[in-house]
């Protein structure tokens, strides 16, 4: 690889910070203005040399498609996870089946980092819709990381479905005893309290992704 002039690192750069801060690459747009170049044109120039020496690789069908690649012009190593849904107050929570991880949409998946998923198996992703835990860094229009898990320990967040009230909620459990306290993290929200075989639990969160605002 040849050394790159200083506009061209400062794009590199900016598309490393933008990836690692929201897990899916910026428009060239948004590269223009972050870097302070004179127009679009100028971006794909620089593009274009990035691309020949082997620091990212592009889908100029696609937008926003610019995937970073190690030394040498390796890709990156990245885990797929499949997005199965919303989580959403008063919907069924998306159950993942045998057939989520072999057959499901390329053009619904998250690319992140194979340690945020920890060799797990079976792991799946919910759009969050709500507020309930805003305190956690959880908010609305967020991507959650979910493993597929029937069980919970106290403190874990997770996707719980209230079999009564036929109703989803994303919150913290705790077992106190017969019952079940599902707590939101959000100082205007009250915790559910409701018995133990009223909460069918369906994922742990293992993960978010902030939705870009």
């Amino acid at each position: 690889m040849k050394e790159l002039s200083e506009k061209q690192r400062r794009i590199l750069e900016f598309i490393q910070e933008f990836i690692s801060d929201h897990d899916y690459p910026p428009s060239i747009r948004q590269i223009q203005e972050a870097c302070k170049i004179s127009s679009t044109s100028v971006v794909d120039y620089n593009l274009r040399i990035l691309e020949k020496e082997g620091y990212i690789r592009r889908d100029r069908e696609v937008s926003r498609a610019i995937e970073l690649l190690e030394p040498g012009g390796h890709r990156r190593r990245v885990a797929n996870i499949p997005i199965i849904g919303t989580i959403a107050a008063g919907q069924p929570i998306p159950v993942p089946t045998a057939d989520t991880w072999r057959s499901y949409d390329p053009d619904d998946t998250l690319e992140v980092p194979p340690d945020m998923v920890g060799g797990r198996e079976n792991v799946y992703a919910l759009r969050v819709k709500g507020n309930s835990m805003i305190d956690a860094l959880v908010n609305d229009g967020d991507i959650v990381i979910m493993e597929s898990v029937t069980t919970a320990q106290d403190g874990d967040m997770v996707a719980a479905w209230l079999k009564q009230e036929q109703e989803a909620t994303l919150k913290r459990f705790y077992r106190e005893g017969p019952r079940v306290r599902l707590q939101p993290a959000n100082e205007a929200m009250q915790p559910i309290h409701t018995d133990a075989d009223n909460v069918e639990v369906q994922g742990r969160v293992i993960g978010a992704i902030r939705a870009l605002r």
